[in-house]
Parts: structure tokens; C-alpha cells; sequence
């Protein structure tokens, strides 16, 4: 991957004209939008409105019958062109409405094969479930999951399935240990960010960040001076090993390209950018033991000024600082 294409993937689509709810599509985008899933909901047999909530609702709030959801349908079309968003449209009411009426799949007959650990934002699982259980990053929450025929089953109650949280966690994270990366490298004078896509749990991958460098980044070693890395959607893991003060122009760069994900791509998650660091060794046998830590890598001001790095960062910056050859003399 090209600078230039990192730039105009990170520009792109920033309209004055943007749909307020609908994004990242244009307000004529979004009509047209709600016009093939009103469409196709005719055809399917649903009588269907548009209210503005970025779903289709019954036009009768009596009415028993499905709400359909365009938030996710909206980021998935931007990347296509609008000629094929017809076909597009009513495959996935198709595939929505066979989970609907089929209801959840069964749950999974061996765990400790098919779960599979899952990053999802705090604020889309139920309150009494969420409020007790610890965030990896602030905002987002690790979840067993499951994956059949393109759809993810979340399972909040591992008791369920037999089994305790940790067992849960523990055959979710080995699973997600055993899936493989597609990685491309954005690279620009001294400045390389890995793209790791490949799976809908590439974001995931972050729960097992030293898998990754091992196997994806062919890293022997954990990077001394630890990581730059986002999360922005579902499908995307963005990490630039720090190695000197290159690392600045790097945030900016993983800045853009992750609030431009996380506003434009399904299954958003967190446009924040975080230093990861090295985890001290440990005595503790814990399995749960992370062997990194993940700290924001940038603050707002109080008066709302731009960003500014964040302590950790700074402090990070300081150093490498004393690393710098000194310049030449005049």
C-alpha cells in the first residue's frame, strides 16, 4: 500500500453534503439507500417505513415485524460501486431475515473448538451484563463468540454452555490465537504501518497482540519501545512498531486512517490511537496475564485544543529524543 493511496482512502468521501445518520454516505446516497431497502422490503413482503432512525420500521407500531437496521448496510455500500447497491441491498435483507425467522443458531457443540474471542463497544451490550466486567481498552469489551455461514453469535453467559468465564475466555483466546492474517505494510520514507486484515475478528486480533508480531509481523522479539495501534472496525488492525521519533509522523498518520475507519467502515469500534508497551514480567501463572499494556496515546485539552500526546507517550518521546544522532555541524 501506497502513501498515496493511504492518503486518498483517508480523505475520501469527507462531503460537506454527508447524511447525518446514515454515514459515510452523501444525503442523495442515503435516499437512494432507503429507496432499494424499501423496495426490497415490498418485494419480500414487509410493509416498511423510513422514520429517520437509520432503520426500516413496521408502518403500523402495532404491527408484529421486523426492524431492519441500515447503519452497517450504509458503510458496506460506500465501498462499491452504486450500480451493484440493488443486488447488494436485498442479499443482505435476505440473509437478515433468515436469521430472524430461523432465530440464533444452536449453541455450539464443542466450546472449546469453536469459540473464538471477540472485541465489541461497551455501549452495544446489555447494561446489567456490561456494568461489572472490565474493559480491554476504554470502551470496548472482550466476548466469546461464535461464526457460522458469515454470522457472529456473542454467548454473555458462558454458565449456558457449561462452562466459567475464564474457561470461556480462555477457549476464545486460543481460537482466535489459530486464525490467520492478511497483512500489507503502508510505507513512507521511515514510517511502515501494518494493515492487518483477513477475518471479521482482525480488530480482535489485538487480544493476542503477541501472536500477531510473531506470526503475522515475523517479529522474533517483542519491540523494546512497544507499539502505536488501533482498532477503529471490526475488520482492521492498524500497529506501527515504534523504533525513534519517526513515531510522530506515524500518529498522524494512524490518526486519519483510523477515525476515517471507524466513521466509514461496518462494525465500528474505536477511533482512539493507543501506545502499547511491554508488560513487566510477571510471577503470576494467571493465563489471563496480558503481556502488554495498552495506554491512550493522546489527550484533549480541557479547552479543547487539539490533541496533544498523551503522558506515557510524551515521556516515550523524551527518550528517543536522547537516541538522536546529533546534527551535523554548519
Amino acid at each position: 500500500m501506497t502513501i498515496d493511496s493511504f492518503t486518498e482512502y483517508a480523505h475520501s468521501n469527507h462531503s460537506d453534503w454527508a447524511d447525518p445518520v446514515l454515514t459515510p454516505l452523501t444525503r442523495s446516497q442515503a435516499a437512494r439507500l432507503v429507496h432499494l431497502g424499501l423496495t426490497a422490503a415490498t418485494r419480500l413482503g414487509l410493509d416498511l417505513a423510513y422514520e429517520g432512525g437509520a432503520a426500516l420500521v413496521p408502518v403500523e407500531p402495532s404491527a408484529e415485524g421486523p426492524v431492519l437496521g441500515l447503519s452497517n448496510l450504509a458503510r458496506t455500500l460506500s465501498r462499491y460501486e452504486e450500480q451493484r447497491w440493488p443486488s447488494l441491498v436485498e442479499e443482505h435483507f435476505v440473509q437478515l431475515l433468515d436469521c430472524l425467522r430461523n432465530g440464533p443458531p444452536p449453541p455450539p457443540e464443542d466450546p472449546e473448538r469453536e469459540l473464538i474471542q471477540r472485541l465489541v463497544p461497551r455501549e452495544a451490550l446489555p447494561t446489567h451484563w456490561s456494568e461489572d466486567r472490565s474493559d480491554f481498552v476504554p470502551g470496548l469489551m472482550s466476548v466469546p463468540a461464535t461464526i457460522k455461514d458469515g454470522t457472529v453469535t456473542m454467548y454473555l453467559e458462558p454458565p449456558d454452555l457449561g462452562l466459567t468465564w475464564p474457561q470461556a475466555e480462555r477457549y476464545g483466546l486460543a481460537n482466535l490465537r489459530r486464525l490467520t492474517d492478511h497483512v500489507e505494510y503502508l510505507d513512507h520514507d521511515d514510517i511502515s504501518i501494518a494493515v492487518v486484515t483477513g477475518t471479521p475478528f482482525a480488530a480482535s486480533r489485538a487480544l493476542v497482540l503477541d501472536t500477531v508480531l510473531r506470526d503475522s509481523l515475523h517479529l522474533d522479539h517483542h519491540p523494546p519501545h512497544g507499539l502505536l495501534a488501533a482498532v477503529p472496525a471490526r475488520d482492521l488492525l492498524l500497529l506501527h512498531v515504534i523504533k525513534d521519533l519517526s513515531l510522530i509522523p506515524a500518529l498522524g498518520l494512524l490518526i486519519n486512517l483510523a477515525a476515517r475507519s471507524h466513521i466509514h467502515d461496518p462494525g465500528p469500534l474505536s477511533p482512539e490511537v493507543h501506545l502499547v508497551t511491554p508488560t513487566e514480567a510477571s510471577p503470576d501463572p494467571n493465563p489471563s496475564h496480558r503481556p502488554f499494556t495498552w495506554h491512550p496515546a493522546t489527550t484533549t485539552s480541557p479547552d479543547n485544543t487539539p490533541l496533544r500526546l498523551s503522558p506515557h507517550l510524551e515521556s516515550l518521546t523524551k527518550l528517543l529524543a536522547t537516541h538522536e544522532p546529533p546534527p551535523p555541524p554548519h
